[in-house]
């Protein structure tokens, strides 16, 4: 296996750490280790990738355009400005960004759209998300990404984020979508399918974060070498085509 080499941002984070942890095993050599407040230069690596913070987005990718190396993108919680500003990056460079690097929760995205699919409306539509304490952002950006998932199956944009108080009966059209934080949850996602008399759950746990980050290792080698563009998880996995 040819070693890549790879720029690191957010590597004091856990996932940052997870990357690291897995280098040697995986063919990698981290040639360079960057954090927020470290100036971003990717050159001589073959590819960066980003654990660091949504905010970081805007200088991530300048320079990554600057030295035209492709970047992989794990960071959520991205504003609208930082989205297009990766759109924008991902007109002149390689661009994976996704919610979630694991292979099992990409099957679990395409089996949450089969479902919704197969099911109908008469289903009712809920997702739970479940992770540590530590976590920022809520909800995690593979909940919002599944919610988009339903939200094109059924035709809505309407979500609900948590219920309080007397709200009413659940309208028909809506998508809930919870977030519960606490101890050392890795991350936990299940997508409730809900109709008369019968309840599809679909779930994914995960236990350990080298999960995401080999996705994320396989996604950098991936990317090296294709056009520009904004690809994700489901184009390294060959689930999508390159030009959908």
């Amino acid at each position: 296996m040819t070693n890549l080499r790879v720029a690191l941002i957010g590597a004091a984070g856990r996932m940052g750490q997870a990357i690291i942890g897995l280098a040697k095993s995986e063919g990698v050599e981290i040639i360079a280790r960057i954090d927020l407040g470290d100036q971003f230069a990717f050159a001589n690596a073959d590819v960066a990738i980003d654990f660091s913070h949504a905010e970081a987005a805007a200088p991530i990718c300048e320079a990554a355009m600057k030295s035209k190396t492709p970047l992989v993108i794990g960071t959520t919680g991205h504003f609208a400005k930082q989205r297009e500003d990766i759109a924008a990056a991902s007109k002149r460079i390689a661009v994976v960004l996704a919610s979630n690097f694991s292979v099992g929760v990409n099957a679990l995205f395409a089996l949450t759209e089969n479902a919704a699919k197969i099911l109908g409306n008469e289903f009712d539509l809920e997702i739970v998300e479940v992770h540590h304490r530590m976590k920022k952002d809520a909800p995690s950006g593979t909940a919002k990404t599944l919610a988009e998932i339903l939200q094109r199956a059924r035709q809505t944009k309407i979500l609900r984020h948590g219920r309080e108080g007397i709200v009413g009966e659940r309208g028909k059209s809506e998508i809930g979508i919870h977030s519960v934080r606490g101890g050392d949850v890795v991350g936990d996602h299940t997508v409730i399918l809900a109709g008369q008399g019968e309840r599809l759950e679909l779930t994914h746990r995960a236990s350990s974060r080298d999960t995401f980050a080999r996705g994320a290792i396989r996604a950098a080698r991936w990317v090296i070498g294709k056009s520009p563009g904004l690809y994700d998880m489901r184009n390294v996995l060959g689930l999508q085509a390159e030009d959908e």
